[in-house]
């Protein structure tokens, strides 16, 4: 169990340790502290304490260090987070992480992917269950409101604690939170759930586009290379699926590497070879997409 402190994790600690003992299950938790703001170790501490007074076995504290990790803070932060958790599950030998994110955290996403103009995985929001590492990361709480973890706290007297960050404008997530409530103002009392919704949807159409990408990209294989013929009558959406499968091997492609090397199967006017993060050229030769380093 991941906790900050907060009133979502701290919700969803409380339920977790309950159907624990009840199920005669084991329930441990972690809390990270980044040390990115004054008295962060303490609050860690104190988030730490609170979990062995209410049961949870073993209990961790994991302290990262953000800096120098590419880009902005808030995705240092992320990075170094799940680093953190999972090297804490490897540890104690836990299959399983339970994340605090809410309905508000998957509208906020969305809101996110779309001002960035994000495609179906962007808007796609936060998967229910996701695997890093060997770990199976977990967010029960997607269809609950953050409204409802506080007053959950509430009820049950859980020491809550506000992080400033979430409330600073410096950060794009915490300046999108500010603004939902507006939104909500004008465009109705649904806009949460519909944008959760908008999340759960698209994340269904993008898995189904994914499974066909994949089936498309073990046809069109011929070798390490890809057969054009097999390639060019395919949708957009998977063509694209299937160039950023076959060519990312890792490297961190832009929607503009992959409209270039759309360009060698889709707009052939022997252009030269497209390249690649790292150093890697991907050409056309005949009826082939082939790279090389």
């Amino acid at each position: 169990m991941a906790c900050s402190g907060g009133a979502d994790s701290l919700a969803l600690a409380s339920a977790a340790g309950f159907v624990a003992r009840r199920a005669g299950l084991s329930c441990g938790l972690v809390t990270v502290d980044h040390g990115l703001q004054e008295g962060s170790g303490d609050r860690a501490a104190q988030v730490a304490a609170w979990a062995r007074t209410a049961g949870f076995d073993p209990v961790c504290v994991s302290t990262v260090d953000v800096s120098g990790r590419p880009g902005g803070p808030e995705a240092a932060a992320r990075d170094a987070r799940y680093e953190a958790l999972v090297r804490a599950a490897h540890d104690v030998g836990a299959a399983t992480v339970l994340l605090g994110h809410t309905r508000d955290d998957q509208a906020e996403t969305v809101l996110l992917g779309l001002a960035r103009g994000a495609g179906p995985r962007g808007l796609a929001g936060m998967p229910p269950r996701r695997e890093v590492d060997g770990v199976t990361f977990v967010r029960p709480l997607l269809a609950v409101s953050r409204a409802q973890t506080r007053a959950a706290c509430a009820i049950l007297g859980l020491p809550v604690w506000d992080d400033p960050h979430n409330s600073d404008p410096a950060y794009a997530r915490s300046r999108v939170r500010a603004a939902l409530p507006v939104l909500t103002q004008i465009l109705g009392e649904g806009l949460v759930d519909n944008l959760a919704r908008t999340a759960a949807l698209t994340a269904a159409d993008s898995a189904a586009l994914d499974r066909w990408a994949d089936s498309a990209l073990e046809a069109a294989g011929d070798g390490d290379a890809l057969r054009v013929d097999a390639l060019a009558d395919l949708p957009d959406a998977v063509r694209t699926r299937v160039l950023r499968r076959w060519a990312g091997r890792g490297r961190a492609l832009t929607t503009r590497h992959i409209a270039a090397l759309d360009a060698l199967v889709t707009g052939w006017r022997g252009q030269g070879p497209v390249a690649l993060p790292g150093g890697v050229l991907v050409r056309r030769q005949g009826g082939l997409l082939e790279w090389s380093a």
